[in-house]
């Protein structure tokens, strides 16, 4: 699954770990070339490889191409080759396996390495987000917290403790420490900018506060045209404004920037609403068809998947499948919310509430959550209309 918080969206760590971009390329394809250009200079240098792993992994964030990944995993392999397992080649490393969400590996190479280097900020970024992703919401929120203490008001940690807050309902607060890292981001670092004003937009949204989402959004854009995930979350509003041709055109263009299964999954919900079912339908064929074919790995569309089963594919018993399993793997919000959407519509209204209940509990204010829990609840105690 990935989210406007997935790991390529939540980690800015390039403000710790890297220098600063130039203005006449995107900042990761500045490191890029810097890297390289060290690279060329002295083959035999590990730490230029690191260098360059980071920034591709930033360049990942910054399109949504996954390859990018791949190419940092090489460059770490030349890094490794000239000096095994240094420290901050296995800081990218626990870096890529956050991107590629592979977050139980992840979590267990951070614990490693927070053993080694307890004083650093990056690592326990990474205990955050492993940690968060798995659902475990108490270590995330020690680590950021340790983020906090070692170097207050560091940008990274802000983000970390944002994220955590809108978890736990305290939305305003999330936005309140989502401007400070802001206001503190380089002019120059167009995408980090751009990045956190699409998590200031979403964090409006949450509180229909759409005139500010839209200046937010609109911001990003124009800081980093066709910025994927901002022209996600715009898409988003637009569905909740019912400006459904809107919503399409913002959907078509994320993919185009990032072909994602759950991208495709947006663009069908948006067609149907639009009234364009043919393409709709054609759309979540698609859609089908490429999350399958990723389904099995760790980064997938499963969530998508499971809801597509029910809403639209009405294979309740399949979506049940998938969403055991994925529950198997994770047990944070948008799983368990996912989970117990699919017990319900298998008529397991009790087990249903039972994994609602442990969404509702963290206190998280999305909207599907609660249209869940209300729909869930009133299966068990349907009203009576008649004596």
């Amino acid at each position: 699954m990935k989210t406007i918080w997935s790991l390529a969206g939540v980690l800015l760590f390039t403000s710790l770990a890297l220098g600063q971009g130039h203005a006449q390329s995107t900042p990761a394809e500045a490191r890029i070339a810097q890297a390289r250009g060290a690279i060329e200079k002295h083959p035999d240098y590990y730490s230029s490889y690191n260098e360059l792993a980071w920034a591709l992994a930033r360049r990942a964030r910054e399109t949504g191409n996954p390859s990018y990944y791949e190419q940092a995993e090489e460059a770490l392999r030349h890094s490794f080759r000239l000096q095994p397992d240094n420290l901050e080649g296995k800081k990218v490393q626990c870096w890529l396996m956050l991107g590629k969400h592979e977050f139980a590996r992840a979590r267990e190479l951070a614990r490693e390495l927070n053993r080694h280097v307890p004083d650093d900020v990056l690592v326990y970024g990474f205990l955050a987000d492993a940690n968060a992703e798995l659902g475990n919401y108490e270590e995330a929120e020690a680590a950021a917290q340790w983020m906090l203490d070692l170097r207050p008001g560091n940008i990274p940690g802000l983000t970390r403790a944002a994220y955590l807050r809108e978890l736990y309902g305290d939305v305003e607060g999330a936005l309140e420490l989502m401007r400070m890292a802001y206001e503190q981001t380089d002019l120059g670092e167009l995408e980090d900018r751009a990045w956190l004003l699409t998590q200031m937009g979403h964090l409006h949204l949450v509180i229909h506060q759409d005139s500010e989402a839209e200046s937010s959004l609109t911001e990003a854009l124009r800081l980093f045209p066709r910025y994927h995930y901002a022209l996600g979350v715009l898409g988003e509003l637009r569905m909740k404004q019912q400006r459904w041709a809107d919503a399409v055109e913002l959907f078509e263009l994320r993919y185009a920037a990032a072909p994602h299964p759950e991208n495709l999954y947006s663009l069908g919900e948006a067609l149907e609403r639009a009234g364009r079912s043919r393409e709709a339908r054609r759309v979540f064929r698609t859609f089908e068809r490429q999350a399958l074919r990723e389904s099995g790995g760790e980064d997938n569309a499963n969530r998508e998947l499971i809801f597509y089963y029910i809403e639209h594919a009405h294979k309740p018993a399949k979506a049940l499948r998938l969403a055991q399993r994925e529950a198997t793997r994770r047990q944070d919000v948008y799983t368990l919310d996912a989970y117990a959407w699919a017990l319900h519509a298998n008529g397991r209204h009790r087990e249903a509430r039972a994994q609602v209940d442990r969404v509702l509990k963290v206190g998280a204010r999305h909207s599907l959550f609660q249209s869940h829990a209300k729909a869930i609840t009133a299966s068990l105690d349907p009203v009576k209309v008649s004596r």
